[in-house]
């Protein structure tokens, strides 16, 4: 099990972006099971929607996004010096509503691993059901690559 304070040190993402709440399972290069808790308090209830609240699906996917990066994080070899950003979404689909109180199960596993790609199918379940899921493309950048360009 990995807790939020590890997480924090591989995810650059932090409040109100960070969606992943603890990591229960990972097998490095493979597969990774984490959670992220829903609760009344978050930010994003605001705006989407005030009088029914439901979590935007694009918020989701990028739990599902961020378990993966946990995920490649256990799985490259040199993670410290890599830097992983979305790419692309295929084949999204949202099932049912998540709303407060609900605590995702953010499922994902590596499809494929190629010198600065990967791809990693994932879904997101809400008490065994099925509430989103989809396919996440990530570019592996190298730090020092970015140290160069800013």
């Amino acid at each position: 099990m990995i807790k939020v304070e590890e997480i924090l040190k591989i995810l650059p993402h932090r409040y109100p972006f960070l969606l992943v709440d603890r990591v229960l399972d990972i097998q490095p290069g493979k597969s990774i099971v984490a959670v992220k808790n829903v609760t009344c308090n978050e930010s994003f209830f605001e705006g989407h929607f005030p009088e029914i609240k439901i979590m935007p699906g694009v918020l989701v996917v990028e739990a599902l996004a961020q378990a993966g990066g946990i995920l490649l994080y256990h799985s490259l070899a040199d993670p410290a010096n890599k830097f992983v950003v979305l790419s692309k979404i295929q084949n999204a689909r949202f099932r049912k509503m998540v709303k407060p109180g609900d605590q995702l199960r953010l499922e994902a596993e590596i499809i494929k691993v190629k010198a600065r790609l990967c791809h990693v199918r994932g879904r997101a379940l809400v008490s065994g059901e099925v509430v989103a899921e989809g396919e996440i493309l990530a570019s592996i950048l190298d730090l020092e690559d970015l140290d160069e360009q800013t």
